[in-house]
């Protein structure tokens, strides 16, 4: 089996164990990666660019070698090429989770519990939902559904058919870290500077790729070229 059959046999069944089982609710890979960044940044912060760039480099770089170095001892046999893509493609995906808790906030706005979609709405951003009313919390839920489905799926799996499971993985360390430290808070203005503009780059091929999908996939495509 050639090394591309492999990634597109085991990316389309993480696709599925996305699709069936959506994200763990313990012991998920990417908070995993979180925790280790957690502990990283304590050791590594400073209120400067230099530092931020040096934990970027460290926790994106780390993740990706160690993807690398698992994709490299596993390239002889094709079986374990597909599970391990299958593997990395179902933790970095969250397409499913995103989906589900999105029409939950839905159908708590369109029962009229407004308490109830404050409730579930920080599943899905990270916004005050004690300061928006019900339209304000469907355009935040409607802008975190195009963002994480470019962040949690088109644009993992681009980073993908790029560069095999380094590509999954690396993505999703640098939109983690970017969600983690990408603020312009006093804290992360200059730490996390390198963070958000690493997720910038890394995120344009995806984000520009969905943008044509959701346009050729809604009921007016020509209405959204327009």
């Amino acid at each position: 089996m050639r090394a591309g059959h492999a990634f597109a046999c085991g990316a389309a069944l993480g696709h599925l164990g996305d699709l069936i089982a959506g994200d763990p609710r313990r012991g998920h890979p990417v908070a995993v990666f979180g925790r280790a960044a957690a502990a990283a940044e304590r050791r590594l912060w400073r209120d400067h660019r230099g530092h931020g760039a040096l934990y970027t480099a460290l926790c994106a770089g780390g993740a990706t070698a160690a993807a690398a170095l698992a994709a490299r001892t596993v390239r002889s046999s094709p079986t374990a090429t597909v599970a391990l893509t299958a593997a990395a493609t179902w933790s970095v995906l969250g397409g499913t989770s995103l989906g589900r808790e999105a029409l939950a906030v839905a159908a708590a706005l369109e029962a009229g519990d407004l308490a109830a979609a404050r409730e579930r709405l920080p599943n899905l951003c990270g916004r005050d939902p004690q300061a928006l009313d019900a339209a304000q919390i469907a355009r935040a839920v409607v802008e975190s559904v195009a963002e994480n489905t470019s962040d949690a799926v088109v644009g993992a799996l681009v980073w993908g058919a790029a560069a095999g499971v380094p590509g999954l993985v690396g993505f999703r360390a640098v939109n983690t870290l970017d969600a983690m430290a990408g603020h312009k808070s006093p804290r992360y203005r200059r730490f996390g500077w390198a963070s958000a503009r690493l997720d910038d780059v890394a995120g344009w091929p995806g984000a520009r790729l969905t943008a044509v999908l959701a346009t050729l996939a809604g009921p007016d495509p020509r209405g959204a070229r327009r």
